[in-house]
């Protein structure tokens, strides 16, 4: 079964629910600028926290983060910020030194990659492709043919 995934705004309010502050729409607005790198909404995805939303998670809340070092080598690039919005799942916090991830399953993935961002990213990707090619011919077998 397929985890079901929180949103930006849904953590939001959690997240300040926790804290003891109001959730009214001026504060979620507020905090979602503060905490949160992308504030576009999405249905899944984009949770990057700021490091403002990184450290109040941390000390303010006891949330608990995995950090894996990355590679000394490793240069973040534009496309490995998009596969890690894609397939990371859960808030996480990156520089350019290490991930910290909220989510202990996430951080193994994480880490059975060495800390290689890029190549975690690629594979997700190239798996997601097979998974939605095989649905397509799954979904080919069933169409009834015409005369």
């Amino acid at each position: 079964m397929a985890k079901k995934s929180v949103n930006k705004k849904a953590y939001t309010k959690i997240f300040l629910r926790q804290s003891d502050i109001a959730t009214s729409p001026a504060n979620v607005k507020e905090h979602l600028h503060l905490w949160w790198v992308n504030t576009r909404e999405k249905d899944e995805g984009g949770l990057r926290l700021t490091e403002e939303g990184f450290e109040h998670l941390e000390k303010n809340l006891g949330v608990k983060f995995f950090s894996i070092t990355l590679p000394v080598e490793f240069k973040i690039t534009t496309q490995t910020i998009i596969y890690i919005d894609q397939f990371v799942d859960c808030p996480y916090y990156l520089d350019d030194r290490r991930i910290a991830v909220t989510d202990e399953k996430k951080a193994t993935e994480l880490v059975l990659f060495s800390g290689d961002l890029t190549k975690y990213g690629l594979t997700k990707a190239m798996k997601r492709k097979e998974q939605l090619d095989s649905i397509d011919m799954w979904a080919q077998t069933r169409t009834p043919k015409k005369d």
